[in-house]
């Protein structure tokens, strides 16, 4: 086969972009027979490093990078979109993936595709992810042109299918699932290794920390974390560090960062709480070695792919139950309802205050977060364009079934 991909996502830094990189990289090693030819812009170009010799690129000339462009109160302009359009039809590609519906172009009319939606947050929660009625008006447009055009739609759990089909309509003959890993980079480091990276973001050695890894958005609710964590501190007994990774100035999407800044300056925690922007895979995994908890509790995750790779690391969970956490992780951690502080407190100072507990559920947790890898992604993945070129028919596998 001959297999287009939109690659521009590539350049993305959040887990559109993780699952990007992760996938293609397995996908070609998978089917070295197959010929993939990448379509990036600029930006992606930059740090686009799959090298192999069944890969060709092909960069596309934009006035602004589709990353950027496709933001929360932006759109990409017709021309841009147009030249993407014209590159995949001079190229005729066999069948055309895009790894996320974020970057997604119209496509040559009667080209096979497989596009990926990994949930369907931004229509369940439209007010916390898209500022206006400009923004959802275009982002609206985007997907349901994805949907006539796919002739499979891709996601990244069963959880995340579930809301496709409830939220979006699609039907399950339709959907194929292929779920995301940790990168091999997660592991566990040593003691010391840990507290001496948290010292460097501002965590004094001996004491206790949690980690939050993701964007600054309404719907991850960081802000019942902030309220949570306050709470813990005023009860008197603990005096955990958060340690808040993200990035401060370049994310694209919807943002409420000074109002987080706010709370806690209000709640009076700003000595405990700290903010050490985008930080490399090398350094996080130590960050999460060594922390109490992860904890992510938005209002949906489709998968939570941060809590994942604090799992390989050994590390319990503190996550949303709206999401496939509970199911990928089970005894890994405590699943609070989203937006239930108390709750939230609760499962805090229970992984403070129990040495036990905490050990058991930070082992539950890496032997669920291995459990995953991304060459069976990646099977899964070719199995659903083979199935939407018409090269196979469907099974159970590349159903997403169990």
């Amino acid at each position: 086969m001959r297999i287009g991909v939109d690659a521009a996502c590539w350049a993305n830094g959040r887990g559109y972009g993780r699952f990007t990189r992760e996938l293609l990289r397995a996908m070609v090693g998978v089917a070295r027979d197959a010929e993939w030819i990448c379509f990036v812009d600029e930006l992606a170009a930059e740090t686009f490093d799959l090298a192999a010799p069944n890969v060709r690129t092909i960069t596309v000339e934009q006035r602004e990078s589709p990353t950027r462009a496709a933001a929360a109160d932006g759109h990409r302009s017709p021309g841009d979109m147009l030249r993407f359009t014209r590159a995949v039809w001079r190229s005729r590609p066999d069948v055309f993936f895009s790894p996320s519906v974020y970057t997604f172009f119209p496509l040559p009319p009667g080209l096979p595709a497989l596009v990926a939606i990994h949930d369907a947050i931004p229509e369940r929660f439209p007010e916390l992810t898209l500022p206006s009625r400009r923004a959802r008006l275009f982002w609206s447009g985007k997907v349901r042109l994805a949907l006539t055009q796919a002739r499979l739609i891709l996601t990244v759990s069963r959880y995340a299918a579930s809301e496709l089909e409830t939220v979006l309509g699609v039907t399950a003959a339709r959907i194929r699932i292929a779920q995301a890993a940790p990168s091999p980079i997660y592991q566990p480091v040593s003691h010391e290794d840990a507290v001496r990276t948290a010292a460097e973001f501002g965590v004094p050695a001996g004491e206790p920390w949690f980690t939050y890894v993701g964007g600054f958005n309404p719907h991850k609710r960081v802000d019942t974390l902030i309220e949570a964590h306050a709470q813990l501190v005023r009860a008197g007994r603990h005096r955990p560090h958060l340690v808040l990774v993200g990035s401060l100035s370049e994310d694209v999407f919807h943002g409420n960062l000074a109002e987080l800044r706010a709370a806690i300056d209000r709640a009076g925690t700003a000595d405990l709480v700290h903010w050490p922007g985008f930080v490399p895979d090398d350094r996080l995994r130590a960050l999460h070695s060594g922390a109490t908890a992860l904890v992510l509790v938005s209002e949906s995750e489709g998968f939570g792919l941060p809590a994942i790779e604090a799992a390989a690391c050994g590390t319990p969970v503190i996550a949303t139950t709206a999401s496939p956490l509970p199911e990928l992780l089970p005894g890994g951690g405590l699943f609070v309802k989203p937006g239930d502080v108390d709750r939230m407190g609760q499962a805090m100072r229970k992984l403070l205050s129990d040495a036990d507990a905490h050990t058991a559920m930070g082992e539950l947790a890496r032997h669920g977060a291995l459990a995953l890898d991304w060459q069976s992604s990646a099977r899964a993945t070719l199995a659903a364009l083979q199935e939407a070129a018409g090269l196979q028919q469907p099974t159970l596998a590349a159903a997403g079934a169990p």
